[in-house]
Parts: structure tokens; sequence; C-alpha cells
């Protein structure tokens, strides 16, 4: 992904759908962050980080919770912690730990991925699975962990899904992870519990700058042994954050306060994809609209004129070919929404 036309200015966009990530802290965040008692994290003494790795744990359905600095991080320690040198990990062609994760359980752990076709709504068939689990053969990698994610690209796989894969894992000797950086907006998509959702798999990966508006930090959860794997692992790839309170409490705050909210990021993606779809020189779907992102088709040569066009507004996307991605967030409801729809029509008229 390009990142050209992000812009370099130390005024701040008046729209960003570049991604849910730009997000800033509320006041309520702020105010959390400022007031957050703190200590040596690395020794385990930050009060505010340990509330929110209980606190996550008791929401994820799992036995302990490490709060790490971004989802990267997170998925690798994972990974490592799983998995050893020679061994290999399943996973979709189309997999955030396998396309935009810098190819860290290779790099770092000697560790392969091998990656299988996924349906339309990103989910992996345990037909699939069982065909690419390798055989006890010393020509073969070891199969070792299964790798999930939901939400896809806005996509939202249904429970079933998610525990018919994992089901599959287990039965055929895997450990099972879920990448769930987006998993709220599943959550809230299909109104179940965070729990219920990753009631199957065995260890998860919750971000809480994707959506929830933290400015950083991710949840790696599971069973306690794995969990202190994944501590020292954390440590090994220079993890440590000491006083790291100030950012735990902006993690504790998106917990209580922003994840039913992520329905209102849904309902203004719609909204955008309404509004796009009925410009000439726009391709949109309203109707492939689950979460907060979406997915436009702009006229042949026109993606990368119109993302200069809004940059000069002061409006902010990914641009760097006719298929671009928007996203809807914290900072962007209906008046952002409207006005973008506005100055893409000018464009196009």
């Amino acid at each position: 992904m390009s990142y050209v036309g992000a812009g370099k200015s130390n005024q701040a966009p008046l729209i960003d759908m570049r991604s849910d990530t730009v997000t800033q802290p509320t006041e309520g965040m702020r105010a959390a962050m400022l007031a957050a008692p703190v200590g040596d994290d690395v020794y385990g003494d930050d009060p505010t980080v340990n509330e929110l790795q209980d606190r996550a744990a008791r929401l994820l359905g799992k036995e302990a919770a490490l709060f790490m600095a971004s989802g990267t991080q997170s998925n690798l320690a994972a990974m490592l912690a799983h998995c050893q040198r020679g061994e290999e990990i399943l996973c979709g062609a189309d997999y955030h730990v396998f396309i935009d994760e810098a190819g860290g359980a290779s790099v770092l752990g000697g560790i392969m991925f091998a990656p299988m076709a996924m349906n339309t709504d990103g989910s992996v068939a345990p037909e699939t699975i069982k065909r690419t689990i390798k055989p006890d053969d010393e020509h073969c990698p070891i199969s070792r962990m299964l790798s999930l994610e939901n939400s896809w690209h806005g996509q939202v796989q249904p429970l079933s899904a998610i525990t018919n894969a994992a089901r599959c894992g287990h039965e055929h000797g895997l450990v099972v992870h879920l990448d769930g950086a987006r998993m709220m907006n599943a959550v809230v998509r299909l109104g179940i519990s965070p729990a219920d959702l990753v009631a199957d798999v065995d260890t998860v990966s919750l971000c809480l700058s994707k959506g929830l508006g933290a400015p950083v930090g991710t949840i790696l959860a599971g069973p306690k042994s794995f969990i202190r794997r994944a501590h020292r692992i954390r440590k090994l790839v220079g993890g440590g954050m000491r006083q790291a309170g100030v950012l735990a409490a902006a993690g504790l705050y998106a917990l209580d306060h922003h994840i039913d909210r992520l329905a209102s990021d849904h309902d203004n993606a719609l909204r955008l994809a309404e509004q796009l779809a009925a410009i000439p020189g726009v391709t949109a779907n309203p109707a492939a609209v689950e979460t907060n992102m979406v997915f436009v088709d702009f006229a042949e040569g026109a993606g990368v004129r119109l993302r200069d066009h809004l940059a000069a507004k002061g409006i902010l996307i990914v641009a760097d070919s006719d298929h671009v991605r928007l996203v809807t967030h914290l900072d962007c409801g209906v008046p952002e929404v409207d006005q973008f729809t506005a100055a893409v029509r000018d464009f196009f008229t």
C-alpha cells in the first residue's frame, strides 16, 4: 500500500479517510491518560497496564492478556510463541500476517507460511485447511498453527466460519490464533460478545488503535503459559515500554466507551457508499458494506488525480490506483462524509 499523498503538513487534515488508525484521542481519553497511575511495566508493577490486561482477558474469555505496542508485534509474538523453526503457519492468502507484517515470523523465527485460498468473506473452508496440512513426512515443514482473521477488509465472517475452521485445526493438531485487529467491528456487526467470537480459538490479538480510538497498543490474550512465552518474546523484540500506564489508560477508556459506537462508523460507511454510488465516474456497492470500510472504483486514471485534488482541500485518502479503500472512524462522522462526497462530486462534474 502506498502512502503517497498522505500529507506532510503540520496542520491536521479536515478529513482523513486513509484508515481508522488516524483518530485523535478524545477529551475523555486524554483525561484518563493524564490521571493514570503508572509504574515500571517491565517489572510488572504498572497498575494501569495490569488493569487493562486483566480487563481484556475477561472480555475475551481467556486466562491472561499482555499489552503490546502494535498489532504486528502482537501477532509476531503469537507466532514465535506457538511455532519453532521449520514449522509452518496456515493462513489466508490475503491475511495481514502474511502480506503486511514484513514476513516477521519467517525473518526472525524461521517459520514458513502456507497461504490458502479464501472465501469472499475472508473465511477459509475446513476442506481447504485439511488439504493444506502437511503429512508427517521429512520432506515437509511441520504444520503447527492456523491463523484466522475477522474482520477482513471490512468483511465479517459469521461465528460458524470461525468455529468450523478452528475446530478443524484442533482436530488436526494445530494451535489456532485469531488476528482480531478489527474484531470489535465484527462483534458489533454480529451482535455477539467478544468472548463468543473467540471461544474456539486458542489465542487472539485485538488492536486498540484501529476503530477503538486509542493512540497506541494491542492486546494479546490466551492461556497463561502462552502469555508467559509471549512476554519473553515481547522483551526480545524491544517491547518493554516501562511506564506504559498512560497508554494503557487510553486502551481501558476505549474498551469502556468505544466499542458500541462502532455501529455509527458502520452506518456512516453505508451513507458514504450510497452517496458515492450516485456520482458518475464512481463505482461503489452499498450492499457490500458491512463495517467501516468502503471500496470504490474511480473512472480510469482518476484515482491519483482525485487524491491530489482532495489533498489540496485538506482531505486525505490513500490512492495509487483507481481502486481505493475509504474508512470511517471516530473522527469521520456524518458531516465529514457529506463534505467528502461533495468534494468528490465537484471533481467529477
